[in-house]
């Protein structure tokens, strides 16, 4: 046994089994699947900070897209998923996410900011591909590890269980005429 993996045991068996303890409260910012007043002012200042660039990791971005109901542009703070070289979102409060039905009425044209402003395309990914890229997902977001009922250090196939009820959507780049 080399000293790695003699680590890597240790913080296995040493690792706290119970829920982080904000699990609850993150729950209840977003009950019956929305969030609710306090959330929404955090998903603003939140959105405007991963907008900006400037105060946030390279994977937390400000999603935009036409509202589906308004026409007017709707701003969402989310974080990407790199998995086996491309990037992904996912909707942690699955399938009835606002965002996802506005992305899905825009036909997958929206805007991502993170500094600067990409027009990307969401291409939706299959739920039956979907478990390798939500572990992934739940390992590089904490904020969603409450709401996805799958330990983030659990096998694939405990994702798989899963997948059906949280949308992801593969990033690529809109392409004009596309």
């Amino acid at each position: 046994m080399t000293v790695h993996d003699r680590i890597t045991e240790v913080k296995r068996t040493t690792e706290v089994k119970h829920p982080h303890r904000f699990d609850a409260l993150r729950r209840r910012l977003y009950e019956g699947g929305h969030p609710n007043r306090v959330a929404r002012l955090l998903n603003r200042i939140s959105a405007a900070q991963f907008g900006s660039g400037v105060l946030g990791a390279r994977n937390w971005v400000t999603l935009e897209v036409p509202g589906r109901l308004t026409g007017r542009v709707i701003s969402f703070p989310l974080v990407i998923a790199d998995y086996e070289g491309g990037y992904y979102l996912v909707a942690f409060l699955g399938e009835n996410a606002n965002w996802v039905r506005n992305v899905r009425a825009a036909g997958g044209r929206a805007v991502l900011r993170h500094g600067g402003r990409l027009a990307v395309r969401l291409e939706e990914v299959p739920p039956g591909d979907r478990a390798p890229i939500l572990r992934r997902y739940v390992d590089k977001a904490p904020g969603a590890r409450p709401h996805i009922p799958v330990d983030r250090h659990a096998p694939v196939e405990e994702f798989e269980r899963i997948a059906a009820r949280f949308p992801v959507f593969r990033i690529t780049i809109d392409r004009p005429g596309r």
